[in-house]
């Protein structure tokens, strides 16, 4: 009969330990980066053990922000700022909101960056 092999124990229990208690306290990235360089492990190793005990919270960006720091702009305002410029109807601009918001933002942009036309062009 062959022998088993003694599993490899990447994580002591103390480790958990300490790990489960800091992360819970403080569940920021600079925790994980902490945890990372005590134990001598790399930070995606930190966050993998972290989900398999479930305590892992993934990190979202700011509410009303993007994950670049942008403040979120929806097609509707887009599209009014667009109506707004253009003169539409309600009607118009309603239909608008239907195209594809990075068309939109192209539209608003191109306009911002338009001289006004008076006709003597």
């Amino acid at each position: 009969m062959a022998e088993k092999t003694a599993k490899v124990v990447n994580y002591t229990p103390e480790m958990v330990a300490r790990m489960t208690a800091e992360y819970t306290a403080k569940p920021e990235k600079a925790t994980v980066e902490a945890l990372a360089v005590e134990f001598g492990k790399s930070t995606k190793q930190i966050v993998a053990k972290l989900v398999n005990l479930k305590i892992y919270v993934k990190a979202s960006p700011e509410k009303g922000k993007t994950k670049t720091g942008e403040k979120v702009e929806t097609k509707d305002t887009t599209a009014d700022a667009i109506g707004r410029v253009l003169g539409l109807s309600e009607p118009d601009v309603e239909s608008l909101t239907k195209a594809n918001k990075r068309a939109l933002q192209a539209i608003f942009a191109a306009l911002a960056n338009s001289r006004p036309i008076d006709g003597n062009d």
